[in-house]
C-alpha cells in the first residue's frame, strides 16, 4: 500500500509491467484538481470549488494566515464603523432640512444612504465573524469547516442581497450625480427640469442592480467571505467576478468620468467666456471644486477596488495552483505537475 503521505496515483500505479521493466523513469502528468474528502459536500447544495461539483473551498480563507485574518477582520469593521457614522450623519443631514439638498445634488443622498447599507452588511459581518459566511466542521463525518455556497443559508442570502444591491445602486447613483451635473452644466437644465426626471432616476438607480442581484440569485452564485464575515459574489468564481463585478463598477466609472469632465469643461468656459460678477465667480469656482473634490473621493476608493478586482481575476487561477500544490500532501490528492508562474513571478 502507498503511504499515507504519498500522493496517489503515485507514478508507479500508472505504469504496466512492460513499462516497468523498460524504463524506471516515473509518467509525469497532471491529473487536475481533486476534491478531499474534508471539503466534499451534499450534491443537493450545488457547491462548485475549482471547477469541480459538490466540493467548496476550505475556511477559514485559504490564501491567509491566521494573524492576517485577524488583522483584516478587526480593520474592516473600524472602516465599517467610520463609514456609517459618515453616511448616517449625511443622511439625517438631509432629513432636517429636506429642500436644501436639490438637483443636481440631490443624488449624493441616495448615494450616501447606499453605502450606509453597504457599512452596516460590513459592520453586521464583523460581529458574526465567520458564523454565517462558512459551514461548520463535523469531524465525525470527516468534514473541515467550508465556505457557504447559493442561497440555502438564508443569513447568507440575506446579506449578500443588502451587500451587492447597494454596492450596485451607489454606483448607478454616482453615475446619476454626473448626469445630473451635465445638465445642469451644459444645456443650463434647472433644478425643476431635472427634478421631472427623478422618476427615470430612480428607475435606473434601483432597477438595474434589483435586475443584477435576481440573475445572480437565479445562477445561484452567492459565496461566503470568512475575511469579512460577509456573504458576496465572485470570491471563487471568475466568470462572475469578471461580468457582475468588473463590467459594471468599470462601465460606471467610465460613463461618469466622461460626463464629470464635460461638465467641469462647460463650467469652465463658461467663468472664461461669460463675465460675471465677481460674488457669482467665487460661487462657480466653489461649485467646481466641489464637484472635483468629491469626484476623486469617490473616484480613488473606487479604481482602487476595480484595480483589486482585475488584478484578483489575472492571478487567481495560479494561487489556486500554488494552494494546490502546497496542500496536496495535507489532503492526499494528485499534486500539480507543473506550476505556471507569472512573468512578475518568475523575475522575483
Amino acid at each position: 500500500f502507498p503511504d499515507c503521505d504519498e500522493p496517489y496515483p503515485r507514478p508507479m500505479d500508472l505504469l504496466s509491467s512492460s513499462d516497468t521493466a523498460e524504463s524506471p523513469i516515473s509518467v509525469q502528468r497532471d491529473y487536475g484538481f481533486w476534491c478531499p474528502r474534508e471539503l466534499k459536500i451534499e450534491p443537493e447544495l450545488g457547491y462548485s470549488f475549482m471547477g469541480v461539483r459538490d466540493c467548496s473551498p476550505p475556511c477559514p480563507n485559504m490564501y491567509f494566515t491566521r494573524e492576517e485574518l485577524t488583522f483584516a477582520r478587526y480593520f474592516i469593521g473600524v472602516v465599517s464603523i467610520v463609514c456609517l457614522s459618515a453616511t448616517l450623519f449625511t443622511f439625517l443631514t438631509f432629513l432636517i432640512d429636506v429642500s436644501r439638498f436639490r438637483y443636481p445634488e440631490r443624488p449624493i443622498i441616495f448615494y450616501a444612504v447606499c453605502y450606509m447599507m453597504v457599512s452596516l452588511v460590513f459592520f453586521l459581518g464583523f460581529l458574526l465573524e465567520d458564523r454565517v459566511s462558512c459551514n461548520a466542521a463535523s469531524p465525525g463525518r470527516f468534514r473541515a469547516s467550508t465556505v457557504t455556497q447559493g442561497s440555502h443559508n438564508k443569513v447568507c442570502t440575506l446579506l449578500f442581497m443588502v451587500l451587492y444591491f447597494f454596492t450596485m445602486a451607489g454606483s448607478v447613483w454616482w453615475v446619476i450625480l454626473t448626469i445630473t451635473w451635465f445638465l445642469a452644466a451644459v444645456p443650463k437644465w434647472g433644478s425643476e427640469a431635472i427634478e421631472k426626471k427623478a422618476l427615470l432616476f430612480h428607475a435606473c438607480a434601483w432597477g438595474v442592480p434589483g435586475v443584477l442581484t435576481v440573475t445572480l440569485l437565479a445562477m445561484n452564485k452567492i459565496e461566503g467571505d470568512s475575511v469579512s464575515g460577509v456573504c458576496f459574489v465572485g470570491l471563487y468564481n471568475l466568470t462572475a467576478l469578471r461580468w457582475f463585478l468588473l463590467a459594471p463598477l468599470g462601465l460606471d466609472v467610465v460613463v461618469g468620468v466622461v460626463l464629470l469632465l464635460a461638465g467641469i469643461a462647460a463650467l469652465n468656459r463658461v467663468r472664461m467666456e461669460i463675465p460675471l460678477e465677481k460674488e457669482n465667480q467665487e460661487k462657480l469656482v466653489k461649485f467646481m471644486i466641489r464637484i472635483g473634490v468629491f469626484s476623486i473621493l469617490y473616484l480613488v476608493p473606487l479604481l482602487t477596488v476595480i484595480a483589486c478586482y482585475f488584478y484578483e481575476s489575472s492571478y487567481r487561477t495560479f494561487w489556486e495552483t500554488t494552494w494546490v500544490q502546497e496542500k496536496c500532501r495535507d489532503y492526499h490528492i494528485p499534486c500539480p505537475y507543473k506550476v505556471s508562474y507569472p512573468n512578475c513571478v518568475k523575475s522575483i
